[in-house]
């Protein structure tokens, strides 16, 4: 069995949000000073690396990720890999419903879709710009079913958005989010997928850790 981690890795090169918490661990007890074992904690933000959005992010009457239905984050999903089409036309910005109609049938066989764009290749720097989902595209990933989507990237709409439409679109559509995946060693293709967010009680987002494999 090959598995694949997608998860970015949390230290503290690791570029958080602008203005946002950045990921810290200290260890509070350590053997080589006589203790009797290694003892470490950490202060981040909920949503640096490899996370899910809960509806309470955006939405101050939405559910919180601790009431995440943790049967969309399990199961088959499709990858699809646009990084060549982003790398081509760099002023390329939406990932369309022509972006995604050739893998229709996989997507809606699967009902969870990761969009690898390859706009985010280094962890340490964060970008000023991301491509973001068409408008229409929230819609039509309903109407295939897709119960969860996954980007490449630290949001689903554009780095100074303040009404954040797709994140609003996404949950009209029953479609749940995850930021920050590092896909760059995944090609297109139907995987097995398992990306649980912790259970943080009230939480507008957490952390996962997220797999790909095939038997």
């Amino acid at each position: 069995m090959k598995i694949w981690d997608v998860s970015r890795t949390l230290s503290s090169d690791l570029a958080q949000w602008p203005g946002d918490e950045p990921f810290r661990f200290r260890l509070t007890s350590m053997m080589a000073q006589g203790e009797s074992v290694n003892l470490g904690a950490i202060t981040t933000s909920v949503h640096n690396g490899t996370h899910g959005d809960a509806p309470f992010h955006f939405d101050a009457t939405g559910a919180p990720i601790d009431r995440a239905p943790l049967e969309a984050y399990v199961g088959r999903a499709t990858v699809v890999d646009l990084s060549r089409a982003f790398i081509e036309a760099r002023d390329k910005q939406l990932i369309t419903l022509e972006d995604l109609r050739p893998h229709a049938e996989q997507i809606a066989a699967t009902s969870r879709l990761l969009l690898k764009t390859g706009r985010w290749p280094d962890s340490t720097a964060f970008p000023k710009r991301i491509p973001v989902i068409a408008a229409d595209v929230p819609a039509w990933l309903q109407k295939n079913g897709v119960r969860l989507l996954g980007v490449d990237l630290p949001s689903v709409d554009e780095i100074d958005s303040k009404s954040l439409q797709n994140h609003h679109a996404l949950a009209r559509a029953g479609v749940v989010i995850i930021e920050s995946l590092d896909l760059s060693e995944v090609a297109s293709g139907i995987y097995h997928f398992a990306a649980v967010p912790l259970k943080i009680v009230g939480a507008d987002a957490a952390p996962i850790r997220a797999v790909l494999w095939r038997d």
